[in-house]
């Protein structure tokens, strides 16, 4: 039983190749997300008074942190459309930890009934 379940390991099938390519449309649609999300964040919260989004770099850590952790210690955002931003950061986040999950969970499902 272990040399079976260690010969599966070195197999690449059909799941794996769907399992890599949903995961890396995942990980370019993020990227994207997190350029653009950036560029609003700076475009509304740079220069803001008692914000902390002074630089475009600040803003790309600001984002890519929610995107991540969806929380940040940022004192951010301030303004309305910071703040819708940042909802959509968030969003995207959970959605993308959950449809991740997902995916993860289909491919060892689609192994076992194998």
């Amino acid at each position: 039983m272990l040399r079976e379940e260690l010969r599966g390991l070195a197999t690449w099938e059909t799941r794996h190749r769907k399992l890599v390519a949903r995961l890396l449309v995942v990980l370019l649609f993020t990227l994207l997300v997190d350029a653009v999300g950036s560029v609003a964040v700076f475009a509304f919260e740079h220069g803001v008074a008692g914000g902390a989004i002074h630089s475009y770099g600040d803003a790309v850590f600001f984002t890519t942190v929610q995107l991540l952790t969806v929380s940040s210690q940022m004192p951010n955002p301030f303004t309305v459309g910071g703040r819708i931003v940042d909802v959509v950061l968030e969003v995207w986040a959970v959605l993308v930890v959950g449809g991740s999950a997902g995916a993860i969970a289909s491919f060892f499902m689609s192994g076992d009934s194998a």
